[in-house]
């Protein structure tokens, strides 16, 4: 009998982590991780075409919020967590909305920085920190390797880094 009651305790437990994974933790991260990689095409091309924090920090102040406000409707319309058990969808989409802000707006404030070069090298490494505790965050709740997570963060980083430094170079 003591037995029963201590593996329905242990299958509860890992129902509510299930849960907080998939309602809470997945939301938050799909957000984190859009906002930090969709917001650095816009931010970077403004910044090495104009070579102008101020027109920086405004591109990346409305990639940040116009991604936050998207990223929140689609993770709240894509379904109403009654057959997924994803959760409710304004508290999913909420979670995912301000993730994608919060990872889009952390890059952007070195651009409060007047000095171009500054600001450029100081958003550089605040992406650099970004991708490694995104690549922490995967490891740490979904059990995947870290360097496979820094590597496939940072790959998808590599890429548009590069198209949003031919834009704004092109410009």
């Amino acid at each position: 009998m003591f037995e029963l009651v201590g593996e329905r305790e242990a299958a509860g437990a890992a129902d509510r982590e299930h849960r907080f994974l998939l309602q809470r933790v997945q939301p938050a991260l799909t957000g984190l991780i859009d906002g930090s990689l969709s917001t650095l095409a816009p931010i970077f091309a403004v910044a090495l075409a104009t070579h102008e924090p101020r027109y920086a920090l405004l591109a990346g102040l409305a990639t940040a919020i116009g991604a936050g406000v998207s990223m929140a409707y689609s993770e709240g319309l894509s379904d109403t967590g009654e057959l997924t058990g994803r959760g409710h969808p304004v508290v999913r989409g909420g979670i995912t909305g301000l993730g994608t802000f919060v990872g889009g707006i952390l890059h952007t404030l070195p651009f409060l920085i007047p000095d171009y070069s500054t600001a450029l090298v100081l958003a550089v490494a605040v992406v650099a920190v970004e991708l490694i505790g995104l690549a922490y965050v995967r490891t740490r709740f979904f059990r995947t390797s870290f360097v496979r997570s820094v590597l496939s963060i940072t790959l998808g980083g590599i890429v548009i880094v590069v198209v949003s430094a031919a834009l704004g170079s092109a410009a």
